[in-house]
C-alpha cells in the first residue's frame, strides 16, 4: 500500500472516529434528540454558516464521486456517499481517495 493510500486511510479513520466522539458526548449530556442538535447547528451566524460551508462541499464530493464512478466504473467507491452524509466529509472525502487510488485489478 502506497504512502498516499495510508494517510486516506488514517484520514478516514479519524474523519470518523474524531466527529462521533464529540457527536456521542453531545447526545449523552443532551438526550438523543436528533432536532435538539441540529438546533444546535444553527444557534449562530458561525455555526450557520459552517453547516451550509459542509453541505455543499458532501454534496460536490457526492456529484464528483457518481461522476467518477460512472466513467471509471469503481462500484465501491459509492460507499463514500453514505459515509459523506451519515458520519461527515471528514471521513467521506479520504474514504473516497482512499478507494479511487486502489490498485488497478
Amino acid at each position: 500500500m502506497s504512502v498516499s493510500r495510508m494517510i486516506y486511510l488514517v484520514l478516514a479513520v479519524l474523519g470518523a472516529v474524531v466527529p462521533m466522539y464529540y457527536f456521542f458526548q453531545w447526545f449523552q449530556e443532551n438526550s438523543w434528540n436528533i432536532r435538539a442538535m441540529v438546533d444546535a447547528w444553527h444557534a449562530n451566524a458561525a455555526s450557520t454558516g459552517l453547516v451550509w460551508d459542509l453541505t455543499i462541499t458532501a454534496i460536490a464530493l457526492t456529484v464528483w464521486i457518481i461522476v467518477e464512478v460512472a466513467t471509471r466504473r469503481n462500484w465501491t467507491a459509492l460507499i463514500a456517499i453514505p459515509a459523506t452524509f451519515c458520519i461527515g466529509v471528514s471521513c467521506g472525502l479520504p474514504l473516497y481517495l482512499f478507494l479511487r487510488t486502489a490498485p488497478v485489478r
